[in-house]
C-alpha cells in the first residue's frame, strides 16, 4: 500500500470532522498547517491539545 501525503491525510481527517457537522478551531487549523510545513510534529499537536484540554484536579 502506498503512503499518502500529509496534505491528503489532513484533508481526509478534516472531511470526516465536517461530515459530523463540526468545525475545527482556528488554533487547530493553524497547528495542522504548521504540521504540514514540517514546523511541528503530530506528537507536538497532541501535547498542545493535552495541555489545553486536560482536566485539572
Amino acid at each position: 500500500m502506498a503512503a499518502i501525503s500529509k496534505e491528503t491525510a489532513w484533508n481526509y481527517a478534516l472531511g470526516m470532522i465536517e461530515v459530523d457537522g463540526l468545525t475545527p478551531s482556528e488554533e487547530m487549523l493553524e497547528m495542522i498547517e504548521m504540521e504540514k510545513r514540517g514546523e511541528i510534529t503530530d506528537d507536538e499537536i497532541i501535547e498542545r491539545l493535552d495541555k489545553k484540554y486536560k482536566i485539572k484536579r
